[in-house]
Order: structure tokens, then C-alpha cells, then sequence
């Protein structure tokens, strides 16, 4: 009961209307006396908390002496209120976002550092998400979690047309890891390619992130705690190397269709 009621005052019902539906979603139909009772909101109250109920749309009241109280269905009322949260959230995330970018068009110098694991793969998926036509990406290692983390944000964004060029594997806490095969098989455009121990990923030729890491004596494995991402927001940069990038893939795809 109290994490119902913990979840209803988290969609804006007060603690009494919490109690009061939670309690009524087993009594089905009841009177106020018989809700106070089962709930133990006092009496004073009930009334005012069941007229708030009416008010949200989660019970209906019929008149008679003395009024019935009849709850509304939890998959009707919270399907409905999960509906208005949602929008509510992408309507706030739209214009949120519009504040954000027209704020980071304002700032001199746009490069910042970022460090830790967990910061730079967090960035790499918001970059994702924000990004509107295209995504190019050279992996030459990968992070722990960072390439599941990649595959999910590619998925949730199946409008986006995304170019990876990658090492065929790396390391991770010593176990091989197939970058190729891990992208292929949820069919995110990728190619096997010669590339450095380094990360770019490239969003609509506007922004970009370098990422940056030591590896261990073998040269096998990242050392995360040294992991460090240049996040770059000058344009001309930006555009400067997905052009290199989309010359460097249309010569790959020449040389491909040659041994054809």
C-alpha cells in the first residue's frame, strides 16, 4: 500500500487522495463513512478528499442519501495520467532544449573536458539524442557498458542516418569484445576499419566529442580511470572532420566495390 500511495503523490494526488483511492480500488463502491473507516482518514476530511478524487477523474460519485462512491479502473485512471505525464515531459523537454541550445550558441569558447567513464558515455548518448539528420563515429575502443549504452541510443533513433568506422575488437577487463558483430547484429551501419586508440563521434557536422584513454603495458585495456572526452561545439571543426570522415568512408566503399 504505501508504495501505491508513494506513487500516486508522485503523479500530484495529496497523501489523503492517495489513501483514499488505494483504499477504494478494493471497496469498489462505498460510502465516506465506510472509506474513512478502512482508510483512517478522519472523517472531517473524507469528504473533502473525495470531492478532490471527483475533480482528478479518479472516482465518480452518485447522489443518493447517503452518496456512493464508485472507483474509476487503475488501468483507465493511471494509463490516462502516465499519458499526460509523458506529454507534459516531452512538451517541457522541447522547450527546454530549445533554451539549452540557444544558450550554447551564446557561449565564446564551446569546449569543454569531461572526465570519467560514466560522464563520457552519459554525453555521447545526450549528443546522440539531440542530434537531428546524422551521426558519424570512429570507435577504436570501447568502455565498459559504453557499447550496449550506443547500440540502445542508435535504436531509440531509427531516423538517424549513422556511419561507424571501428577496430574490429578491443579489450574490456580482459576479454575480447567484437565491435563489428555487436553493432551488426542490431543492424546499425557499420564498417571494419584501421583505427587508433581514439573515439569521434560527429552529430549534423555541428558538434563533436573526442575521447581519449591510456591503456595498460599490453596495450590491451583501457585504464577507465584516465578516460577523458573534449566535447567541441565550433562548427567549422566539426564539419572540417565529418567531411574527412565521409572521404575517408567513400574511399573505403570504392575500394569495396573494386574486390567486388
Amino acid at each position: 500500500m504505501k508504495e501505491s500511495v508513494s506513487v500516486l503523490k508522485g503523479i500530484g494526488l495529496t497523501m489523503y487522495e492517495a489513501e483514499a483511492y488505494v483504499t477504494m480500488t478494493s471497496l469498489i463502491s462505498s460510502t465516506a463513512t465506510e472509506i474513512a473507516e478502512k482508510s483512517g482518514i478522519p472523517r472531517s476530511k473524507i469528504y473533502d478528499v473525495l470531492k478532490g478524487l471527483s475533480k482528478k477523474n479518479f472516482i465518480e460519485i452518485e447522489d443518493g442519501r447517503p452518496q456512493t462512491y464508485h472507483v474509476k479502473s487503475p488501468v483507465e485512471v493511471l494509463s490516462r495520467e502516465k499519458d499526460r505525464i509523458a506529454t507534459e515531459i516531452d512538451d517541457t523537454i522541447t522547450r527546454l532544449t530549445n533554451v539549452y541550445e540557444n544558450g550554447m550558441s551564446q557561449v565564446q569558447a564551446p569546449i569543454w573536458r569531461i572526465y570519467g567513464v560514466e560522464k563520457i558515455i552519459s554525453q555521447e548518448v545526450e549528443i546522440i539524442n539531440r542530434a537531428r539528420t546524422s551521426i558519424n563515429m570512429r570507435i577504436g575502443f570501447l568502455f565498459e557498458g559504453e557499447g550496449e549504452a550506443l547500440v540502445k541510443a542508435f535504436k531509440n533513433r531509427p531516423s538517424l542516418k549513422v556511419n561507424i568506422l571501428a577496430s574490429p575488437t578491443c579489450y574490456i577487463n580482459g576479454d575480447e569484445v567484437n565491435i563489428i558483430k555487436m553493432f551488426k547484429d542490431e543492424e546499425i551501419n557499420i564498417q571494419k576499419a584501421d583505427i587508433p586508440f581514439v573515439k569521434v563521434l560527429i552529430s549534423d557536422s555541428k558538434e563533436m566529442m573526442h575521447t581519449y584513454t591510456k591503456f595498460s603495458e599490453d596495450k590491451r585495456n583501457v585504464l577507465p580511470e584516465t578516460a577523458i572526452g573534449i566535447w567541441n561545439k565550433y562548427e567549422d571543426v566539426a564539419r572540417n572532420y565529418d567531411e574527412r570522415f565521409m572521404n575517408q568512408l567513400k574511399k573505403m566503399k570504392k575500394k569495396g566495390k573494386k574486390k567486388s
